[in-house]
């Protein structure tokens, strides 16, 4: 199959139905790098469609990004190693981690559409129905939540903070990143018609992810300006024994810590 029929064409096809804007497919950023080959030289990574006018990046990751396909990992050539020194399956692992870090943290959003997302077979294939798959991708690309909005800006403000954020431990936490021995644990709200309830919430979803006793992890609560007079109802020196930092993002996406 070409890829001009293959799923990821007709994925980027209905991104740009929706977008009104025609992607640059398979494009490169100069700043998005592979690891060093054996002469230096470092390839720069395709992205699957780039929306200039939109600021938008969209990822089509096929069933061979999240679990073993030996069509794509070859396991029957175990010793052959890519330039990173990991089999193909870690690789593609790895450097899915590098776009979903590096794409924010150059002020563009970054989308990732799976097949669970649309009509799919048990093996991950479209079956494309048309009609079901735009109005899943009309959902996906809409308008940011605040909490996006938050969370993308705290990403990018951890990265310039030496932080490498990671997949989390536990699926419900929001946003993890390692520094050195460090660990940082987030929880992220946005903007609400309640945010003394929502802070409340993610006060006791913090205390849910406390299952480390090194002084190494730190727990954040990552607040827009409109809820940091509710998450200061929590004495100072309260959220000091949790060991939990109250961040302030604002609405032009400047990160302070509170404490």
């Amino acid at each position: 199959m070409s890829r001009d029929d293959s799923d990821e064409a007709y994925v980027i096809g209905l991104c740009n139905e929706v977008l009104g804007e025609q992607a640059a497919t398979q494009h490169r950023f100069a700043w998005l790098l592979g690891d060093p080959s054996t002469n230096g030289r470092r390839a720069t990574l395709p992205v699957d469609g780039y929306w200039p006018a939109h600021q938008l990046v969209v990822e089509y990751r096929e069933r061979q990004h999240d679990q073993p396909v030996a069509h794509f990992d070859k396991p029957d050539k175990p010793d052959k190693l890519t330039v990173s020194g990991v089999h193909r399956g870690d690789q593609r692992a790895l450097y899915d981690a590098r776009r979903d870090t590096d794409i924010p943290a150059h002020g563009l959003r970054l989308v990732v559409i799976r097949p669970a997302h649309l009509d799919a077979d048990s093996r991950g294939r479209l079956r494309r129905s048309r009609a079901s798959d735009l109005q899943a991708i009309r959902k996906l690309l809409g308008p940011n939540s605040d909490e996006d909005r938050v969370t993308d800006a705290f990403r990018t403000w951890l990265i310039s903070k030496g932080w490498t954020p990671v997949a989390p431990t536990d699926r419900f936490t929001d946003i993890e990143a390692t520094r050195g021995g460090e660990r940082l644990i987030g929880e992220v709200k946005g903007k609400t018609s309640d945010p003394g309830i929502d802070v409340d919430t993610a006060y006791g979803q913090l205390l849910r992810r406390m299952t480390e006793v090194s002084n190494d992890v730190r727990y954040a609560l990552i607040i827009p300006t409109a809820s940091v007079k509710a998450a200061q109802r929590v004495p100072a020196h309260v959220r000091n024994q949790l060991r939990i930092h109250l961040y302030e993002v604002t609405g032009d996406g400047q990160v302070r810590q509170l404490d």
